[in-house]
């Protein structure tokens, strides 16, 4: 029988760029879900993630983000503004990247809920952190 699975995103999130990104994502039969977390003012200087998977509802909990449906560098065909509290749907297989904005204390935390399942969220029996370029495996 399959199993329930759980995590904490207050903590069990996982630091990926050290004082700049946290994150944590479980993969299940049709979704991934995962939550990231990041820290300004190290988070500035991280680099812009194009990318592009399935349909991913987005729950801004902290802070927001100005996305961008298209292709870094070029002109985006798209712009949304998220802040706290706000959910957005972005379409399946569209390209897209974001800029975030911080809260008073300098965090910006969204929830994705993504199907199917996100590729870099790793299989459904593996949790898995991941951002690109800099990638490493949940112990």
């Amino acid at each position: 029988m399959p199993k329930c699975k759980v995590f904490s995103f207050v903590d069990d999130l996982i630091e990926v760029a050290p004082g700049a990104l946290s994150m944590r994502s479980l993969v299940g039969e049709t979704m991934s879900i995962g939550v990231v977390k990041f820290q300004a003012p190290n988070a500035l200087s991280l680099p812009v993630k194009e990318h592009a998977h399935g349909e991913e509802a987005s729950l801004q909990i902290n802070g927001g983000c100005a996305v961008f449906q298209g292709v870094a560098g070029q002109p985006p065909d798209n712009e949304v503004q998220t802040g706290e509290g706000t959910v957005m749907i972005v379409p399946a297989d569209q390209p897209h990247y974001g800029v975030n904005t911080y809260d008073a204390a300098g965090m910006c935390v969204r929830l994705n809920v993504v199907t199917p399942p996100r590729a870099d969220y790793g299989s459904k029996d593996a949790a898995r952190v991941t951002y690109h370029p800099i990638e490493q495996t949940a112990r």
